[in-house]
């Protein structure tokens, strides 16, 4: 069993309030949670409107199918347009 984690660093720069920032941030969970069955959620940065911090966790057989689903959510993000990918930290247990 393989458990994949990931510290992913957005940034938004539409954003110009928290609630601005919400939608955006709330779309782009729901669509990564609807598409890949992965568990994720905005773990910091909850007061900045142009920054969010996700945490993502995947739990499954191989470490392949975790490096492509990460590569897959990754590229959703940039295709969406929204929000910049600034970093990203991937831990495997």
């Amino acid at each position: 069993m393989f458990v994949g984690v990931c510290k992913l660093e957005l940034f938004i720069p539409n954003s110009h309030s928290l609630k601005s920032k919400r939608m955006v941030g709330t779309s782009i969970i729901k669509r990564i949670q609807n598409k890949f069955n992965v568990s994720i959620s905005e773990i910091d940065e909850n007061e900045k409107w142009q920054k969010m911090i996700l945490g993502i966790a995947i739990v499954c057989n191989e470490r392949k199918f975790i490096d492509k689903t990460m590569n897959n959510i990754f590229k959703l993000i940039e295709y969406d347009g929204r929000a910049e990918i600034l970093n990203h930290l991937i831990e495997l247990y």
